[in-house]
């Protein structure tokens, strides 16, 4: 039972680092174009000059 007092904290915090690094993460632009890089691969580059 004293392992929870450990655990529990423990838990909190992570989530709370999680929650954090996601909402920076969502700030920062990571998610604005989620299909761009799929589509991109399939298309050729420019010829080059």
């Amino acid at each position: 039972m004293d392992i929870l007092l450990i655990l529990i904290p423990l838990a909190l915090i992570l989530g709370g680092l999680w929650l954090w690094g996601f909402m920076w993460a969502l700030k920062d632009g990571q998610f604005e174009d989620p299909e761009g890089a799929a589509n991109r691969i399939l298309f050729d580059d420019a010829p080059p000059d």
